[in-house]
């Protein structure tokens, strides 16, 4: 049977990247896992079976996406996991931090598959295994919680470009889905919800006092739910499903945290929905 072309995972240094790339890995699939530190690479590579090649690549930059992509013949398949997490108040919150959490999780993905795009069409005349892109999206990019405007916001988007995405590519035999985990146990959130602070430390006083509790809370709730979230392998192994299987879910939800959540706020009226979130923000002394 001919080998079919790699598969390219970015963020892959961490977290569900890193899982999803040695899961890939040790179902014998070719992987191109996308790191930004040759220590991250080593480390990858000291726990791949040798089908798994990390690449140097910063989803920011468009020569580092040309770079790890340059003398590709083909790809079998794309996962855009690289993201980061803006966590603040939107009234406390600058455009900067907007643009950096666009740059990383929309314009990113949107780099790198447009770069893909070419490659991803050669896969499929490698082999007779399907071509999909596999977008890493949340629960967040349906249900939005506060100081997490910026998060859903840019999963939100992901969401609308995966569906356009599919639609368009479809005619041609390509596939584009996206996976929405909840809590998954994963360094992202200590990070995060750190620099929310630090942000929150630089906005102007009278701004920034209205929230400083009810961020404290957030990071409270944000430490219970990364404790008790989903490991990364198991992120990894539906994933790894979502790229090998002939048909593939358009949306698949993660955790039963991010069910539960899809389904109770997708069916409470908003304003209810509002209240139900004031009250879990109550220790903050939100109004």
């Amino acid at each position: 049977m001919q080998r079919r072309a790699p598969i390219l995972v970015t963020g892959a240094s961490t977290g569900i990247g890193r899982s999803t790339a040695l899961e890939l890995d040790r179902r014998g699939l070719a992987v191109l896992a996308g790191v930004r530190r040759e220590e991250d690479a080593e480390s990858l590579r000291a726990s791949a079976t040798g089908n798994l090649e990390p690449v140097t690549l910063d989803v920011t930059k468009q020569e580092s996406i040309e770079a790890a992509l340059s003398g590709r013949e083909a790809l079998g398949g794309l996962v855009n996991n690289a993201g980061i997490v803006v966590a603040g108040p939107v009234e406390a919150l600058e455009a900067d931090g907007w643009e950096a959490q666009f740059d990383v999780n929309v314009l990113g993905a949107v780099r790198v598959t447009y770069a893909c795009l070419p490659l991803l069409h050669e896969g499929l005349r490698v082999g007779g295994a399907p071509v999909r892109v596999v977008n890493v999206g949340s629960v967040s990019g349906r249900v939005t919680l506060p100081f997490m405007g910026p998060y859903s916001a840019s999963k939100f988007a992901l969401g609308a470009i995966t569906d356009a995405l599919r639609a368009e590519v479809s005619p041609f035999g390509l596939d584009a889905v996206i996976v929405e985990p909840g809590a998954v146990r994963t360094p992202i959130w200590d990070k995060s919800i750190g620099a929310g602070e630090e942000r929150l430390a630089g906005a102007p006083a009278d701004r920034a006092d209205r929230y400083r509790a009810a961020l404290e809370e957030l990071g409270r709730q944000a430490a219970r739910s990364g404790a008790a979230g989903v490991d990364p392998d198991h992120v990894g192994r539906v994933i790894a499903r979502l790229l090998t299987a002939r048909r593939a879910r358009t949306r698949t939800l993660v955790g039963r945290d991010a069910r539960a959540l899809a389904w109770v706020f997708g069916r409470l009226p908003r304003r209810l929905r509002d209240r139900l979130v004031r009250r879990l923000f109550r220790e903050g002394g939100g109004s």
